[in-house]
């Protein structure tokens, strides 16, 4: 095995903050990741970078951003080679903003020129005045901090905002994405300390589905029951699902649906975009409404067994590409029961995403793309990996651990049992 125990705080220790015990340190997350994402925007040759994706925001501000793909256009924020920030946001968010984060002392109000609004009004003058205006107070923010002209990159393709901004003398380009996301790869002690504690709150929320688990009771009690666990915690609750029976396998379009659950029935679920202080789980456990059938058991056991395959190639110096080699070929993954003749046509059945601040990171671990797009694994990395088999009755199963690539291997920062199915008596 290559599982690496964890060390000084990584156990999962309180949540809240205290005097008299190391825990997160909220000020040096934030100070570690501005200097990374600064670090990565000089290094790909920028001297500013606009940042409209709510993740990178949250990156490089630690503003609570209310999305995790984009606000269109309420907040947005501008990072210079010199490490300074402006910030723009929605009016009673400003407001809040300048009174609880000390650490921005530049807050200014949005424009929001692309997104949402713009979309709502049509085509038309008063969308162009929108973003007319938005260009505008991105180019007096980055004259205020001494760029009158230079390389600008957005994280995000805005064509005509771009536009715009290349009126004002700058060489504008939406490569800024790879910058940030090569910055969010590897993580902090204290943002691993943040994912860990994301783990900790999904195994409240499966201990609250498994009491929940009954026949009779319907995929989205149960899967409420979950959440409203996870919420008392102080989770954030972004995203996840649960299927029952038939819903299993292949895995229903329709998350937690209204199925009533019966004796036998598979269950699992998938708590992806549980969120604690802004960082993202993924994470699937499959349980059993009373005893399973020997070949439910038997194709649990396959999915377990491809899993730490999987999980035992993964160590810095290797790359994805040898990792995915590991997954299940074409006839591990039913290539015939879907009619499949293309690793890519399989997406989502076995793969490994890095995870963070946002659902899918770097590095992806995947047959279907990493044999021509390798990445490197790196200390630090932090990745959920997941797979799934059927029982040949109807129904399936799916199992996934988040993990932190370590010197040697991988450490789980996961620890619902995954060995055997949960039974729900």
């Amino acid at each position: 095995m290559t599982i690496i125990e964890p060390g000084y705080m990584e156990g999962t220790r309180g949540a809240m903050a205290v005097d008299w015990e190391s825990r997160i340190d909220m000020a040096r997350m934030r100070e570690a990741r501005l200097a990374r994402a600064r670090e990565a925007m000089v290094a790909a040759g920028y001297d500013a970078v606009l940042l409209l994706s709510d993740p990178n925001i949250r990156y490089v501000t630690a503003v609570a951003t209310t999305s995790v793909s984009g606000a269109g256009g309420f907040h947005y924020s501008l990072l210079s080679g010199e490490g300074k920030i402006t910030h723009w946001d929605s009016a009673d968010h400003a407001i809040h903003e300048r009174r609880t984060c000390p650490w921005l002392d530049d807050i200014r109000y949005a424009a929001p020129g692309i997104g949402i609004v713009p979309a709502a009004l049509g085509p038309g003058p008063a969308a162009e005045v929108l973003q007319k205006q938005m260009a505008k107070e991105i180019a007096t923010a980055l004259s205020d901090h001494g760029l009158m002209s230079g390389r600008v990159g957005l994280d995000v393709g805005q064509p005509g905002l771009m536009a715009l901004l290349e009126r004002y003398g700058y060489a504008v380009d939406a490569g800024a994405g790879a910058a940030l996301a090569a910055a969010r790869a590897i993580k902090t002690s204290d943002e691993v300390e943040c994912l860990r504690l994301s783990a900790s709150v999904c195994e409240a929320g499966f201990q609250a589905m498994k009491e929940a688990i009954r026949p009779g009771a319907r995929e989205s009690e149960v899967f409420a029951a979950g959440v409203a666990r996870i919420i008392e915690l102080g989770g954030e609750h972004g995203g996840g699902n649960i299927s029952s029976g038939p819903n299993t396998w292949p895995k229903s379009q329709a998350d937690t649906t209204d199925r009533i659950i019966r004796p036998g029935d598979v269950v699992y679920s998938d708590l992806y975009n549980i969120g604690f202080h802004g960082y993202r789980s993924c994470y699937y456990r499959t349980f059993s409404c009373g005893e399973p059938k020997q070949a439910t058991r038997d194709a649990h056991t396959r999915a377990v067994e491809n899993l730490y395959a999987v999980l035992n190639a993964i160590t810095p110096g290797v790359t994805t590409a040898e990792a995915a080699q590991r997954f299940p070929d074409a006839k591990g993954e039913y290539w015939d029961y879907y009619g499949a003749s293309e690793p890519w046509q399989m997406t989502t059945n076995h793969w490994g995403h890095g995870i963070g601040l946002s659902l899918y990171e770097i590095p992806m671990t995947w047959r279907g793309a990493s044999p021509e797009g390798a990445t490197v694994y790196a200390e630090g990395m932090t990745m959920a990996v997941e797979t799934q088999d059927r029982d040949g009755h109807g129904q399936g199963v799916r199992v996934e651990e988040m993990v932190v690539v370590r010197e040697g291997g991988v450490e789980l920062l996961t620890r619902w049992p995954i060995q055997e199915i949960t039974v729900c008596e």
